[in-house]
């Protein structure tokens, strides 16, 4: 009972702390402001592709939140997550859905690329997102799209411009990991 009861009050405590979210609503400010954007990425940027990214970017995310069934912070949201009374909505849920999303769309003058943030918080955990820019430009030179920060309501920055997080290359990230953890075990063997 007792194993029940924690995550439950955990759970209810955080949502008394953290407030109710409302719905974010998508206006044609925000995907035209989006797309001028992402048309200013370079002039090779087609602008029919650069307001359908946004555009879908911006529906995705809403839709995404419905369908993770978000109505917490992003933090709460992650606890139901993990404690099972979520299927969906951590940030590499909200990174992975987005990015596979836009591709769907074929585009030929925009790329996704996945970035992580490795864990520089007082929760000591790590955060993912996608990130679109032109054909043959690095993430580095890209957008931000991070559906998890604000609960479904689309957060975008330029990626050099998000200075609340230090994203790196997902896949350099995991490589890191995996070279630590391989390094741990290695210690713990033969220590």
């Amino acid at each position: 009972m007792k194993k029940f009861l924690a995550p439950v009050l955990a759970i209810l405590a955080l949502a008394v702390i953290s407030g109710c979210s409302t719905q974010p609503t998508v206006n044609q400010r925000d995907v035209e402001a989006l797309a001028l954007e992402l048309r200013g990425l370079g002039p090779d940027v087609d602008p029919e592709e650069a307001e359908r990214a946004a555009r879908v970017a911006f529906a995705y995310s809403s839709q995404l939140r419905q369908e993770y069934q978000v109505t917490s912070s992003p933090i709460v949201h992650n606890a139901k997550v993990n404690n099972g009374f979520r299927e969906r909505g951590l940030c590499w849920h909200w990174a992975e859905d987005i990015e596979r999303r836009l591709n769907q769309e074929n585009f030929r003058t925009l790329t996704l690329h996945r970035a992580i943030s490795d864990p520089e918080n007082p929760f000591r955990i790590d955060h993912s997102t996608a990130i679109i820019s032109r054909r043959g430009d690095s993430m580095y030179d890209g957008v931000v799209l991070d559906g998890w920060r604000n609960g479904g309501a689309l957060f975008w920055a330029p990626t050099r411009e998000d200075t609340r997080y230090n994203w790196r290359p997902r896949l350099d990230v995991l490589k890191d990991k995996e070279r630590k953890l391989y390094k741990q075990r290695a210690t713990l063997t033969t220590g």
